[in-house]
């Protein structure tokens, strides 16, 4: 019988990426990669562009996603896709927390470029 494996927010492994937020890391595999994101208000991710394609779960708050040129703020429930080497970053213009799951396929072998 195999084992379930499971991970909870408070235990996820906190990531030190160049946006300097908080970032925690859910699930790792070669196939994806799963990172929850919570913004405060008023902070956001530094434009970048990953070499996988992405999306955004909103799970709580009204985020901004911008992807190219256009900018769109999504509430809960919404899943956005960021096609790979898309100029693309999320912030938080609200008084609320944001709370996003950053799902990349497949897991980034590359580096994200960060602009």
């Amino acid at each position: 019988m195999s084992e379930i494996k499971a991970t909870h927010l408070s235990t996820a492994i906190f990531k030190d990426t160049p946006h300097k937020v908080d970032v925690r890391q859910m699930y790792s595999q070669l196939d994806a990669q799963a990172m929850h994101i919570t913004l405060q208000p008023g902070e956001s991710l530094k434009p970048h562009k990953t070499p996988v394609d992405v999306f955004f779960y909103i799970l709580e708050g009204a985020p901004t996603v911008h992807i190219g040129d256009n900018s769109t703020v999504f509430t809960k429930d919404t899943l956005v896709e960021s096609p790979k080497e898309i100029l693309h970053y999320l912030s938080n213009t609200s008084n609320e927390i944001a709370r996003i799951l950053v799902v990349k396929t497949p897991n980034p072998q590359g580096t994200t470029r960060v602009l």
